[in-house]
Parts: C-alpha cells; sequence; structure tokens
C-alpha cells in the first residue's frame, strides 16, 4: 500500500465509509490535493520533501477536513429537540465564538456570535444554539451568509416571534494580507419578524450584547 494512501486509512478513517467506487474517488481526490499542496510549497520557495514540510500536504488536508466539518449535517436540526415553556421575552445567548474559513481566499475568520429570538410557543436548549452556530461556521463561508443562515435556523426550526443575530469577527484575507488592517473588524446583523417591526425590540437586544 503506497504511504499516502496508508496514512490517510489510518488518519483519516471517515474517508474510507461508503462504497467501493467513493472510497477509490475520494483516496484519488486526496492524493491530488496533497500533490498540489506539495507543487505549492515548491512554488513558494521551498522543498517539499526536507524533513519539517515532508507531511505538511497530510497535515494541510486533514486540517481542511477539520474545518469544513459541517458539510457532513444539516446545522438547523440542532434546533429540533425542543421544549414547551411559556417564555415570551427575549431569550440571547451571546458570545458564541466560531471559527471559520472565508471562502474567497482560503483564509480563517473568526469572532463570536449573538444570537437571539422572542419564543412564541417553543424553546431549545441553549448548547443547541453553539451547536448550529458551529456547525454553519465549519464551511466554506462569508460573514453575510453566515449570520442570515443562523437567522434563517432560528426562524425556520422554532417559529418565534423573532430573531436577530449580530456576528462580529476578523478576516485574516484583510488583516493578515492585501490591505493589511490588522485592527478592524466586521460586524453583521440579521433581524426577523419582530425585530424587524419594532425598533425597542432591536435596542433591547443591542444594549444586552453591549452591556
Amino acid at each position: 500500500m503506497p504511504a499516502d494512501i496508508k496514512l490517510i486509512s489510518e488518519k483519516l478513517p471517515d474517508l474510507f465509509s461508503g462504497d467501493t467506487d467513493d472510497i477509490a474517488r475520494k483516496i484519488d481526490k486526496s492524493q491530488d490535493y496533497m500533490e498540489g499542496v506539495r507543487n505549492l510549497i515548491e512554488l513558494c520557495g521551498d522543498d517539499p520533501n526536507r524533513e519539517g514540510l515532508e507531511e505538511t500536504p497530510f497535515r494541510v488536508l486533514k486540517a481542511f477536513l477539520e474545518y469544513t466539518e459541517g458539510y457532513k449535517e444539516n446545522p438547523a436540526v440542532h434546533l429540533k429537540k425542543t421544549f414547551d415553556v411559556q417564555h415570551k421575552e427575549l431569550v440571547l445567548v451571546k458570545n458564541i465564538e466560531f471559527y471559520s474559513m472565508c471562502e474567497h481566499h482560503f483564509a480563517p475568520f473568526f469572532g463570536v456570535a449573538h444570537v437571539g429570538y422572542m419564543p412564541d410557543t417553543k424553546i431549545t436548549g441553549l448548547s443547541k444554539i453553539g451547536r448550529m452556530v458551529e456547525g454553519y461556521a465549519k464551511r466554506f463561508q462569508v460573514q453575510e451568509r453566515l449570520t442570515n443562515e443562523i437567522a434563517d435556523a432560528i426562524t425556520d426550526i422554532l417559529e418565534p416571534q423573532g430573531t436577530m443575530v449580530v456576528v462580529e469577527a476578523k478576516h485574516m484575507c484583510m488583516c493578515g494580507r492585501g490591505i493589511k488592517k490588522s485592527n478592524s473588524s466586521t460586524t453583521t446583523t440579521a433581524v426577523r419578524g419582530l425585530f424587524e417591526e419594532r425598533s425597542d425590540a432591536r435596542m433591547e437586544f443591542l444594549s444586552l450584547i453591549n452591556r
């Protein structure tokens, strides 16, 4: 068994689930990807065969499969465990840390999401909101889409009176390359239902996350 395939089979067993043709396709793509990383290392001016870089193509493959684990699930499913509790006021989970990957440069962006909703008849477990955020973040993303996906999942599954999401993040494609503004951060919002209609509800949400 070639060394690359042995390494993949031992360290990435998930790639060896499915039928034989699917496994063969995944192995071929994995080998092609690692060869591409070797070529990139050489293009950048280093030797892909030196000791420190010899296993880097595999490490990069493994890292990207971890960065994109959100494709293995429908993150909204986490919200489907609901409870019948009579609570009509704001439920807010703030400072949910996330790490994601910019789809334009494959550079990381990371920060926090603040997720709130005004329940109607259903609430969900607080940890489920964090798991849902993580599921959407672990994909190739842009911050604007991530913000809307979180808000839409809350709205579609919990059917609340209103939903509001604020995401704050630093983008390495802006801080570490290109314009190189290391202190810059980006804030995006999404509002649904009651939060669209009532400025007092939006102000309550914003005052709580800034407290």
